[in-house]
């Protein structure tokens, strides 16, 4: 069974009446997401509604209900305005947020990449900047943890038959970082909303808040961006130390790899396209 597959799939029929059993009956409903952990339907072409798919994403659930509110950032963020609490028929948690109008930054060309740096370098200054009453866990993924994440790496990269690149054992002693600021935790391709014009738009998908080391939130940079597009992330965030910037790249190449088989095995070419480009760039990057 694979990694993603979930273990509780909400419907058109169950999501119409769970959203109707607590807030409102809507008069349309369409599916516009499925991932790893939640299934989202909008309704009434205005309200997004996300429900978990797998146990582990509840608490993630109670997260944003709790956290997104509270965020000021300079870019839109989902902002839960129906709150569905758990019952006899779906026993999760839920929410619906007003829909943020964008598609995932996938297949852009190399300078709609490169202008999103400095945008994004914004978002994340604020972001690290953040303070919220609600109590985060530390970084519960160990993501900034190489003892953890580099041979996690090494699996993903030998499951694709793809290249290591040479620096990757130079992780392996970094010792785990204190926990110092807020993360969005699972900042990736399909975490990136752009406008038709293929500005930055919006950031979704935050099951994954925390307590965490910086780079935790930094995998775009480098699977993302090319040089100019890091230059001008920096220049809006500031600087990171050799470290952070190391794990930063060693996160990278494990998302963009596993990204990539996901892409494979659910038949979505332009996810599996994109993500082996930014292993490419992750590897390449000094």
């Amino acid at each position: 069974m694979p990694e993603w597959d979930a273990e509780r799939i909400v419907d058109e029929a169950l999501a119409c009446r769970l959203i109707a059993g607590q807030h409102f009956t809507p008069a349309s409903l369409r599916l516009i997401g499925e991932g790893w952990d939640n299934t989202v339907w909008l309704a009434d072409e205005r309200w997004a509604f996300r429900f978990p798919r797998r146990a582990m994403a509840i608490p993630g659930v109670w997260r944003e209900i709790a956290v997104l509110p509270e965020l000021r950032l300079p870019v839109p963020v989902p902002t839960p305005v129906f709150v569905g609490e758990p019952t006899e028929e779906f026993a999760w948690p839920w929410f619906g947020a007003e829909l943020i109008e964008g598609r995932e930054a996938l297949g852009l060309s190399a300078d709609a990449r490169d202008a999103l740096g400095r945008p994004l370098g914004e978002c994340l200054r604020a972001l690290h900047d953040s303070t919220v009453t609600f109590e985060l866990p530390d970084d519960p993924m160990g993501r900034a943890d190489m003892g953890i994440r580099v041979a996690r790496t090494v699996e993903s990269i030998e499951a694709l038959g793809l290249e290591t690149p040479p620096w990757l054992g130079d992780a392996r002693g970094l010792e785990r970082p204190p926990a110092t600021v807020v993360c969005h935790g699972d900042l990736h391709l399909r975490h990136l909303l752009v406008r038709d014009d293929e500005g930055l738009a919006g950031v979704i998908d935050w099951g994954d808040v925390c307590l965490g080391d910086p780079s935790i939130d930094l995998i775009l940079v480098w699977a993302l961006l090319g040089p100019d597009g890091r230059s001008d992330f920096f220049r809006a965030y500031g600087s990171v130390s050799e470290e952070q910037a190391l794990r930063a790249r060693v996160l990278a190449l494990n998302l963009c790899a596993v990204l990539a088989r996901y892409g494979a095995e659910e038949g979505m070419t332009v996810l599996r396209d994109e993500a082996l480009a930014g292993y490419d760039r992750a590897s390449r990057a000094l």
